[in-house]
């Protein structure tokens, strides 16, 4: 996928966050637990964390294309549908089995992060001096 297809999952998955942090809040205080309206608090501050490190590696990607970042981008995706999906699905419907999925899309985050620094390491020398 091009940089600025990335870049774009990532503000929609930001407005995503915004808008279940702002319903949370604001539509579901009533209605839910505080341990449920946590749940979906956790979901919301690692999707916004990864859209905004989603953003970046759209960025260096634009940059200087590769494949690692192509790779840790669709890790961030898959895991922000994972994790923060099944919290938000677990918080709104209460059904258990969800949360196996969520360490799925913990793993996912992590792999992501591995993929960056391994970018970023193996082009540690390629600067440009201008």
């Amino acid at each position: 996928m091009p940089a600025n297809i990335y870049a774009a999952c990532a503000a929609i998955s930001a407005a995503i966050a915004v808008s279940m942090g702002a319903f949370a809040a604001h539509g579901l205080k009533s209605i839910l637990s505080a341990y449920q309206l946590d749940i979906i608090d956790t979901g919301v501050q690692y999707q916004f964390y990864h859209a905004l490190a989603l953003l970046v590696v759209a960025w260096m990607h634009q940059q200087r294309p590769a494949r690692l970042l192509k790779l840790s981008a669709a890790a961030f995706l898959v895991g922000t549908l994972c994790f923060s999906g099944s919290l938000y699905l677990l918080a709104l419907t209460g059904i258990r089995g969800l949360g196996v999925i969520t360490p799925i899309g913990g793993v996912a985050f992590i792999i992501g992060w591995f993929m960056v620094a391994t970018h970023c390491w193996q082009n540690k020398g390629n600067t440009d001096a201008s």
